[in-house]
């Protein structure tokens, strides 16, 4: 099911269907002359300590640096929330940089803006909104509320707005349906709250995760200043085949010469049936200790996966460009998703990678296809049209038949997954 064809399915999401009634109007916090507050800023050297520039032309920072700071900013509140694990993850990118140049969630005019021209109100593309949902009737505009992860202090937000986002619209737009089969569109319709509110964010602490997540200014520091930095995004275990594919990537002749590839999972809230952020996080710990190499790094991104297809690739993108990435690899069905219902695919295999190419330029991130790579008897892993011209034998394995191998103990062949990951797998499952 093609993205820009999906729109068929708008019909069967009227029960989740609300108005677009706002009550009050702020300025949006997304643009940089919202963004640009020096008190907040992270210094010069954190950028210059990575080739790319942050998305807006400066780095977000706006976490407080003492405990006095914080201890006023906790002062000024009045009430307190608990965060869901999404909206942990949006509050922790907005205030380490990760989705510059926005210092806060989103407010009406800027989450339309998103929604319908996947742009802030100043021309900046931004691929996906962000926002803070809620159901509760009695939060309103002009509360400062203080976020929490249990016990610990996140972040505060001070209201601006609150409003009733149109739901469908913003699904048909996003993902390409509103329908549920959608995992993003079910999301939006049954885990979100009725209204959205707008606000700026000022950082506390970091969450404490099992899998640690260094701010896009702590990357920066660790990579090269003069060389192309390669963005591999995932949200699965790596097998064989990825293997190859980022490391092959930097052979790419869009790439540099030295490029370096920065391995950058996923380890938030992804689809129901995805392996645990945690079990994946050490699958990628095992993994990097047995392929270490000075061209290949491992970060860890506290993102919320939506499962948008081609607007979630502009979404990693721009997300990697703060991080000091240069370039990303997209590949096929890139953060695609099958109907529930029907199995059927919601994106074309090369949706993400059209919409990357086409907005490139714009965005300041120069997109490397993925190789289409099989594993042949006579020559392990090479193109599929490589094989296909010499007549190699090609094996293959499905996951469904990998998942079946994996819990009934069988033997898992070496040429499609790492004994290292295959054992974390099991010792978990």
């Amino acid at each position: 099911m093609k993205f820009a064809a999906a729109a068929l399915l708008v019909a069967s999401a009227t029960a989740f269907s609300t108005t677009g009634v706002t009550n009050t109007r702020s300025v949006a916090f997304a643009g940089p002359k919202v963004s640009a507050v020096p008190a907040f800023r992270h210094s010069n050297s954190a950028l210059e300590a990575a080739k790319q520039t942050p998305h807006g032309g400066s780095l977000v920072d706006l976490i407080l640096k003492s405990d006095e700071e914080k201890e006023a900013a906790i002062a000024k509140c009045t009430a307190e929330l608990q965060l869901t694990p999404r909206q942990l993850c949006d509050v922790e990118l907005i205030m380490n940089g990760g989705f510059s140049p926005i210092t806060g969630f989103m407010d009406e005019a800027t989450y339309s803006s998103v929604v319908e021209n996947m742009e802030l109100p100043d021309g900046l593309i931004f691929g996906l909104p962000v926002v803070f949902d809620t159901d509760d009737e009695d939060l309103a505009p002009g509360t400062t509320v203080l976020l929490k992860d249990g016990e610990r202090a996140i972040a505060t937000v001070e209201f601006t707005d609150k409003f009733t986002p149109n739901k469908p619209l913003e699904c048909l737009k996003c993902y390409g349906t509103s329908a549920i089969e959608h995992p993003g569109s079910l999301m939006v319709a049954t885990e979100r709250g009725r209204y959205y509110m707008g606000g700026k964010v000022t950082g506390l602490n970091l969450p404490v995760r099992d899998f640690p997540c260094k701010t896009p200014a702590e990357v920066r520091e660790t990579l090269p200043d003069d060389t192309d930095v390669v963005a591999f995004q995932c949200r699965n275990p790596v097998h064989r085949a990825h293997y190859e594919l980022f490391t092959r990537a930097l052979d790419d002749p869009l790439v540099g010469e030295n490029g370096v590839v920065l391995v950058h999972p996923t380890c938030g809230p992804t689809q129901a049936d995805d392996i645990p952020g945690v079990v994946r996080y050490k699958t990628y710990e095992v993994l990097k200790e047995e392929t270490k190499n000075d061209r290949t790094r491992w970060e860890y991104l506290p993102y919320s996966m939506h499962m948008a297809g081609p607007r979630e690739a502009i979404q990693h993108m721009m997300i990697r460009k703060n991080f000091g990435c240069t370039h990303f690899i997209i590949g096929r069905d890139m953060a695609g998703s099958k109907s529930s219902v029907t199995g059927e695919d919601f994106y074309g295999a090369y949706e993400a990678q059209d919409i990357a190419k086409a907005q490139a330029e714009r965005l300041g991130v120069t997109p490397v296809p993925s190789l289409n790579l099989v594993y042949t008897e006579e020559e392990g892993y090479v193109t599929a049209d490589e094989a296909k011209e010499r007549g190699l034998h090609e094996k293959k394995l499905s996951g469904t038949k990998f998942r079946q191998m994996l819990r009934g103990g069988e033997d898992i062949p070496e040429w499609f997954a790492f004994k290292s990951v295959v054992a974390v797998l099991r010792e978990n499952n």
